[in-house]
């Protein structure tokens, strides 16, 4: 029997149609955070999503932006709490955006990434260096082969960093980050070519062609 009821359909159909008429509602965001409650995401290890193969039951009026910030029915979720509990059932199928719990599946729209990299650290030690990134949602991911950087260009030029969270699930990195990426960069010989990068936990991330990088400065 599909598990996905029709309240769950009618929640999301009714929250679009109120949210046009000036009202909310929140019996699609209320059922969903009981769920990834009752699934053990909260306070705990990450749940199982890639194991979740939960019937779809349309999509829910929730949204990423670029910045990171998320929004339902239009209007910012401005609990942390919340956003980080939502965080914990995020899965990426193709270039579509979930929120999956054991009994349903509901689509959401990210704008860029749907995480930042707000922070960094960098340490060092007899092993290199190794940079690690706090997300806006506090998780920190320790840049590696498992966790690389790709920069991608940018639209307003320049390059645009971003970090492998886990899955198919990505961070950007924020422009003051990015600059201090810059600061520590080196040249290095990849297959041949003078790349511009930086090393972490005994990988190295090309940015740009080396040549590019200077006749940039």
């Amino acid at each position: 029997m599909n598990s996905c009821t029709n309240r769950a359909k009618a929640d999301a159909n009714s929250g679009q149609t109120m949210a046009k008429q000036g009202q909310s509602t929140d019996n699609g965001l209320d059922r969903l955070t009981s769920a990834a409650s009752q699934a053990g995401s909260a306070g705990k290890s990450l749940p199982p999503v890639h194991l979740w193969n939960p019937p779809f039951c349309g999509d829910l009026d929730m949204r990423i932006a670029a910045d990171g910030s998320w929004y339902y029915l239009g209007t910012p979720i401005g609990r942390p709490a919340l956003v980080r509990l939502f965080s914990t059932i995020l899965k990426r199928e193709g270039e579509r955006y979930f929120l999956v719990t054991p009994v349903e599946k509901v689509g959401i729209r990210v704008d860029d990434a749907p995480f930042m990299a707000v922070e960094m650290r960098k340490e060092a030690d007899e092993h290199g260096v190794r940079l690690h990134f706090r997300t806006n949602v506090d998780d920190w991911v320790a840049c590696d082969a498992e966790h690389r950087l790709r920069f991608e260009p940018g639209d307003s030029g320049g390059l645009t960093p971003y970090l492998h969270v886990r899955a198919d699930l990505w961070a950007k990195v924020t422009r003051a980050l990015y600059y201090e990426l810059v600061d520590m960069g080196e040249e290095r010989v990849i297959d041949g070519d003078v790349m511009f990068g930086v090393e972490s936990g005994g990988a190295f991330f090309p940015m740009a062609n080396a040549e590019e990088v200077r006749a940039a400065l």
